[in-house]
Formats: C-alpha cells, structure tokens, sequence
C-alpha cells in the first residue's frame, strides 16, 4: 500500500493569485450535479485570481483535470493523514456535504478529515433534510460543529438548519448555488411551439410523469406545445434499475395520448449547448416529487437564463420565485401543473413579465459574484487565525472502522 501514502506536492502559486483553495468533492468525468457544481466553482474562483486544487472523490474513472491533485477512495483502510495532507496544502479547504458521498454510515467518515484539518474549512451543506434519522442528524452536527464555516444555498435551509439542528448560527452563511449567466449575443430561436423543458440526470422522484399527464390538459391550445425532457438516466439508477423509469415514461406518453409532442433527449451536451437548450425553452417545467429539496441548480440555471418556472412547492422553489419569476404548484397534481401551464401560455404578456423577473434576479446567480462570495468568507477565516476546526462539534463515534485512502492520480493502491 505504499503508493497510497504518498505525499501530495503543493498547489503551484501562480503570480499575483491571492490565493488557494482545495476542493473536496466529486469531480467531472463523474456524472452528477455535485462534480458539475464543484468544477464551475474552482473555474469561478479561478478567474477571479485564485489556484485550486482538488481532490476527488474516486468512482473507478480517472479525470485528466490537471486541478485534481488526488483521488479519494471511500472504504480503504488507510490513514485519512493523505487527504488531509493534501487539503492542508492549501490555505482554505471547500468541502462538499452530501449524504451518501462519503464513506460509512450516512457518511460519518468525513468526521474525522474534518477534525484532521490546520486550515480554514468552509463546508457545503447541498442537503439539509427535514425529517433525518438520529444518526443523519447526529452527523450534520458533528460536521456544522466541527468545520470553520458552513454555507446553504437557500434561506430555506438556513433557517432549518439553525431551527432544527443543534449548531451554531454563527457560522452558517447563505450563499446561492452559482449559474453560468445568459450570453446577450445569443439569439434564441422560440419561432416554433412553445418548448416546455425539464432537464437533468433522469430518475424516480423527478415527478416528470406529472408533466407528461399535464400534456394532456393543453392538447385543445391553438400552439400546443413541445414537452422536451432531456438528460441521462442518472448512473446510481442505471446500475441498479437500469432504463425502467425513462421507458415508464415512454409508455406513458403513448397510454396518454400525447406521444408525438413529448421527446426525451439523452444527448451529452457541455455547458454552452445546455445553455443555449435553457435559453430557447418557452418555459421551464420543475415537476420535482420531493418536498424537502433545499437546493436545485436546475432552478438557479433556469432564472439565470432569463425563462419562466413552472415548479412543484419544494422550498426553493417557492422561495425564489415567490417575487413573480415562476408559479408553485402542489406536487403530484398534474391537473394544477396543466393549469398553470396554460395560463403561462395564454395570458397575454405573462410569461414576458416572468422572464424579466427572473432576467432581474439572474446576476446574483453569476458564478463569478457566487466565487467572491466563497473568497470573502474565507478571508474573514483566515483573519480569525487559530481559531481554525477546533470546535469539535458534538461527539460523533463513527459506526464503520474503514477511513479514506486518498492515492496520487494515477497510481493505484
């Protein structure tokens, strides 16, 4: 096991960066919203004169990033001294928070890289769930407890955490999920029916069904929509239900009668074909299930691109578009869906206003104002000095022996 402990080289600095920052996280190729997430916010703090550094969560397929510094592999037991190691390296460690990302239960492992670390550490809490386990309480508190800094990305989950959790307020900023902004050169092409889209990694829990049954409620408009859902079926449901949900839907079209204006789309598209896709949407359709979800970077994509939402009540949802951008409706209620539809598409002059709603909030979102908000949050920690992950948090034992091994790209362990 001797490659996997093998130090880390530091991050180079490059002349005039103010400063460096490692990133603990999934990580493109890696298909998922986190990888996706992480890699615009290193390009983000980048531009803005920093050197970042990542370490990867490891899932079998190597990234030719030249940011990934090393990969992490969940379960090998191994000192979890080569994560920190690599992280320390760096003057402010950023780490993703997601149930499920790390190793043991509910993900307690990251625990203890935590309390390993000496620098500053700004943890990013994606998920903040309404009704945990104990255990999955237990766990979020021990990491709010122990990390220098703690951002959500909606007052939504602001406010649940400090209510329903046992941290310190102190320490939790809200700042929002980062969008890449519309370009003003492009010109999108709505000559057409109007598009609906819904986009992202498809699986059960989308609530796209409601969509498609919704379809059924607009057949009778003089333009009747498009009702484009695109995406891969998401690879966690791939390996364990392989295309059942994506074909459900399928049969469901042709059940309800709506087939020839439904089509899903699994092309791959990188970021400036998916923007432009956003952009040409007539209105974007969020039927999500879920009445816990606190953070949606679909969501911030669509307000960034300027368009009008359609979206179930999870709590992003009606917080951001509570300003006049979209319209909530109950979930799994696809007769409410249809109707706000409707009346998005037929009411003169409303679905204009909603896009020039969303076009007022979108610079918020720019992934450019997100990444000075990540800098200025670690420049007010790296000023407190020592104070630095010595909150301990609550006492956490860990219910699985394995730690993380982390290993130099390329070298097996």
């Amino acid at each position: 096991m001797s490659a996997a402990v093998r130090s880390f080289p530091p991050i180079p600095a490059r002349p005039g960066a103010r400063r460096t920052y490692g990133i603990l996280s999934t990580y493109p190729p890696t298909p998922c919203g986190l990888a996706t997430f992480s890699a615009a916010l290193a390009r983000a703090l980048e531009a803005n004169g920093a050197v970042v550094g990542v370490v990867r969560v490891a899932d079998g397929a190597p990234s030719s990033d030249p940011r990934v510094m090393a990969e992490l592999d969940n379960g090998v037991p191994v000192s979890v001294r080569e994560v920190t190691a690599a992280l320390n390296r760096c003057g402010t460690a950023i780490v993703q928070h997601e149930y499920g990302l790390y190793g043991g239960t509910d993900g307690d492992e990251i625990v203890a890289i935590l309390r390993s670390l000496t620098v500053p550490s700004i943890v990013v809490a994606h998920t903040v769930l309404l009704d945990p386990t104990r255990h999955q309480k237990q766990v979020l508190e021990a990491i709010c407890g122990t990390a220098s800094a703690v951002v959500v990305m909606a007052e939504t989950a602001r406010k649940r955490l400090c209510s329903r959790f046992d941290v310190d307020a102190s320490k939790v900023t809200m700042i929002p999920h980062g969008a890449t902004l519309a370009s003003p050169e492009y010109r999108p092409d709505r000559s057409g029916r109007p598009v609906l889209l819904t986009w992202g990694l498809l699986g059960p829990g989308k609530g796209i069904e409601w969509a498609i049954d919704a379809m059924m409620d607009l057949r009778d408009l003089a333009h009747r929509p498009r009702y484009v859902v695109a995406g891969r079926t998401h690879p966690k449901v791939l390996s364990s239900e392989g295309e059942a949900y994506r074909e459900m839907l399928v049969a469901r079209t042709w059940a309800k009668g709506v087939a020839p204006s439904v089509s899903f789309d699994a092309a791959y598209r990188d970021l400036p074909s998916l923007t432009r896709l956003v952009q040409d949407a007539t209105v974007v359709v969020l039927p999500y299930d879920s009445q816990d979800q606190v953070t949606s970077g679909v969501l911030v994509d669509a307000l960034a691109a300027g368009r009008p939402v359609v979206a179930t009540a999870f709590p992003q949802a009606v917080e951001l578009l509570s300003s006049g951008a979209g319209i909530v409706v109950p979930h799994r209620d696809a007769t409410a869906l249809g109707a706000a539809l409707r009346h998005v598409l037929t009411e003169p002059g409303l679905g204009a206003a909603m896009a020039r709603e969303a076009a007022r909030l979108a610079p918020a979102f720019g992934w450019s104002a997100v990444a000075r908000q990540y800098a200025a949050l670690a420049e007010l920690l790296i000023a407190d000095g020592p104070k630095l992950n010595q909150g301990a948090g609550p006492a956490l034992s860990l219910t699985s022996t394995s730690q993380y091994g982390c290993r130099p790209v390329g070298v097996a362990p």
